[in-house]
């Protein structure tokens, strides 16, 4: 399988480190570990494009990473050229930003709604299936019970996963973008059910 994996995110400097570009982050850990290639303008996708090939993957073949340029809630435009069919969507990987986990959390998923995210919806719409896999990062905050507290509101849940990492958070995110690196590797490399036992903890 050619798999096609999808950092979300806001382009520009204004949003980096920013809760809603966890995809980016992670993606970026991903591509440095591997070895991939340098970013490079991919015009037709209005994307940064990436290259390379898993060790371990002898039949994966060219794995190629994307960032869309098109804000969020345009992402689809830079996916639909690339999934062609709903036989190209199962080797199609959306890393995303997720309210609804705490921030050191993530969940590898298959065949799932938006939740209301919109990245994810503008994805669902241009390519017509929601037969592809996410894998979500939590990004809210959590009491020592581990319950999740999200902010309330649109105005309050719009500030929020626009706002930077404070540098404590920073630290905790980086350790869960080498376990999402992870989870990619075993997706690619054995498979996608392995991987939610093992990382949907």
């Amino acid at each position: 399988m050619a798999y096609i994996i999808v950092g979300l995110g806001n382009p520009g400097e204004e949003y980096e480190d920013t809760r809603h570009n966890v995809g980016r982050i992670a993606l970026e850990a991903f591509r440095k570990a591997n070895d991939f290639s340098e970013w490079d303008k991919d015009g037709r996708l209005n994307a940064f494009v990436s290259k390379g090939e898993l060790s371990k993957a002898k039949k994966s073949g060219k794995i190629t990473l994307v960032e869309p340029e098109t804000y969020m809630n345009k992402s689809g435009v830079s996916v639909k050229p690339l999934i062609t069919s709903a036989k190209k969507a199962e080797e199609l990987i959306v890393i995303h930003d997720d309210l609804d986990l705490a921030l050191g959390k993530m969940k590898v998923s298959f065949n799932k709604s938006s939740g209301g995210h919109r990245g994810v919806e503008s994805i669902i719409k241009a390519i017509k299936t929601e037969g592809f896999t996410r894998v979500r990062v939590g990004i809210s905050a959590a009491s020592a019970k581990g319950v999740v507290k999200k902010p309330k509101g649109e105005e309050a849940v719009n500030d929020f996963i626009i706002g930077k990492f404070k540098p404590k958070e920073m630290e905790i995110m980086k350790k869960v973008a080498k376990q999402v690196a992870e989870a990619l590797e075993m997706i690619i490399t054995e498979d996608r059910q392995k991987a939610m036992g093992v990382f949907n903890q």
